[in-house]
């Protein structure tokens, strides 16, 4: 089979050669650069194209140690075919540490972009334009949103036997089926018919070493089977299967106040058990907060203090 050519932003990457492509859309307002860099690995033998990204979100940095640690421990240099990694996509979120780009947009809704669209569209256009047509395979990584901490999962669209096949390849401890959100980057790379996992794990500006090591694990596992691991690296094979979740809920706060939350994300919790309590500053009252039904907790709110109607728990309702 011929090698197809791997060209970026003008620049082509040839077959065992490694390229780091900056991609400049518009510089800071002091008129500083800021780039985003593109890393290419590519073995002499051919094969599949693999994207790894993270901060599409820019506060979700967890997924940036994930790609750097793939980065650092070689794990990016293929046996065949391409390995891409993009540790940061929001490269202004990131700066800001924030979620969004500084015109206020989510990245993660513009796409598929537009070439003179706002800030953010013009980052979804050219990164759909200039990279994902070189795509074979693509896991993005996530993190919880605020001071929600989510499981390490995979989410992938329901009825889809090639991703759930990955998915089961890849062995977080929870899977979930959540349907393409319209504008997400996951909606983009289906329509182009590129094979993506969304891993979430962790929560915004914060790293945890459990979560990244269970994404690392992951992506090690794919790329094994997809022949493209370098014969150096070990793979290991988790002795539990994936928990596969076709629904889940919210548990939301009935009251204001300090929120007590011994709960773990990742615990099997039964109906009825006291799972956090709520408390006021003045010691007037405390409020337990009951599992409403039983499953797998795959989110749970680190935030001391809540309002009324806030999001405390994601808790799984039926498991296939």
């Amino acid at each position: 089979m011929a090698h197809r050519n791997i060209t970026i932003l003008g620049e082509t990457v040839m077959p065992g050669e490694s390229k780091t492509i900056n991609m400049e859309i518009a510089r800071l307002h002091t008129m500083s650069r800021l780039k985003v860099p593109i890393i290419i690995e590519r073995a002499k033998l051919d094969g599949p194209v693999v994207l790894f990204t993270a901060a599409l979100h820019g506060d979700e940095i967890n997924g940036t140690e994930i790609v750097r640690q793939i980065i650092v421990r070689k794990i990016n240099k293929p046996k065949r075919g391409t390995i891409i990694c993009i540790p940061v996509i929001n490269i202004f979120g990131f700066v800001n540490k924030s979620r969004e780009f500084p015109d206020g947009r989510d990245l993660n809704r513009v796409f598929p972009g537009s070439q003179r669209g706002s800030l953010a569209s013009r980052f979804a256009w050219h990164l759909l334009k200039e990279v994902l047509p070189n795509v074979d395979y693509c896991i993005d990584f996530h993190a919880g949103g605020a001071s929600r901490f989510n499981a390490p999962q995979i989410r992938i669209v329901p009825n889809n036997p090639d991703l759930k096949h990955l998915a089961d390849i890849f062995n977080a401890p929870f899977t979930l089926y959540s349907k393409n959100i319209t504008g997400s980057f996951r909606n983009a790379c289906g329509k182009l018919g590129v094979k993506i996992l969304l891993f979430e794990g962790g929560k915004s500006l914060d790293l945890n070493q459990e979560v990244t090591q269970e994404a690392v694990r992951g992506a090690k596992r794919v790329l094994y089977h997809l022949d493209m691991l370098n014969p150096k690296k070990n793979v290991k094979h988790p002795e539990r299967n994936t928990v596969y979740i076709e629904r889940s809920a919210w548990v939301r706060a009935n009251f204001s106040g300090l929120l007590q939350n011994p709960t773990p994300a990742g615990k099997l919790v039964q109906k009825g058990e006291i799972i956090a309590c709520i408390t006021d500053p003045f010691g007037k009252f405390e409020h337990t907060v009951k599992a409403p039904y039983s499953g797998y907790i795959i989110n749970s709110n680190d935030a001391p203090i809540v309002y009324q109607g806030d999001a405390i728990f994601h808790i799984s309702q039926k498991l296939v």
